[in-house]
């Protein structure tokens, strides 16, 4: 399960268990696994009575709902929303793609993409950082599924083979949102899937 997910889990003491799909092996990609999940992706969220949930953001807004991580007004809500469309659109497109690519030697495979998505992943972390020079969390003032969401991939930029120094007010949050989510959470890494180097 995605570490956003883990860390809310964390935030809420919910307990779960985790199962390994090897979606480099194509097991996200079985006729039951698509029951589930149709795009063939993870994580995908299997509740106790045998529903199933995808997308790892829509699993953020389920397991928030009624806690202080969501908030019950309608425009503070559409608020953290926003940024969960952010971080879908704008932070897995760049960032994350990034970080996938040079943890798992793709780098040279997607060379003539590399240069449009640093530009795209710097782009990102400027928007960031010009919001978060006048806000301490990203949406209403307060820590929510908003950080959550963003800082998953973006507090590991650096993977990605991005320069964050100039980013101060970003570096600022990320280290507000590491002294919340402790060392609870270990990120979870593409070397421990030994077919990691394949393509999805």
């Amino acid at each position: 399960m995605l570490g956003r997910i883990r860390q809310l889990c964390a935030h809420l003491g919910l307990e779960y268990q985790t199962e390994w799909v090897s979606i480099f092996e194509g097991e996200s990609h079985t006729d039951d696994f698509r029951k589930m999940n149709p795009a063939g992706a993870v994580p995908v969220l299997e509740l106790d009575d045998g529903r199933s949930l995808a997308e790892s953001n829509a699993i953020l807004l389920y397991l928030g709902e009624g806690t202080e991580y969501l908030p019950h007004d309608a425009y503070q809500r559409a608020k953290v929303c926003q940024w969960l469309f952010f971080e879908a659109d704008y932070v897995q497109s760049t960032i994350a793609t990034l970080r996938h690519w040079n943890l798992t030697g793709k780098n040279e495979r997607n060379e003539g993409q590399l240069a449009k998505c640093r530009f795209g992943a710097l782009g990102v972390l400027a928007i960031l950082d010009r919001h978060l020079q006048d806000h301490d969390f990203l949406a209403n003032s307060r820590y929510s599924l908003a950080d959550i969401a963003v800082y998953a991939y973006t507090h590991l930029a650096g993977e990605a083979g991005l320069d964050m120094a100039p980013f101060v007010a970003l570096n600022h949050w990320i280290n507000r949102n590491g002294d919340l989510v402790g060392d609870a959470i270990p990120v979870r890494y593409y070397s421990e899937d030994s077919f990691s180097g394949r393509d999805l």
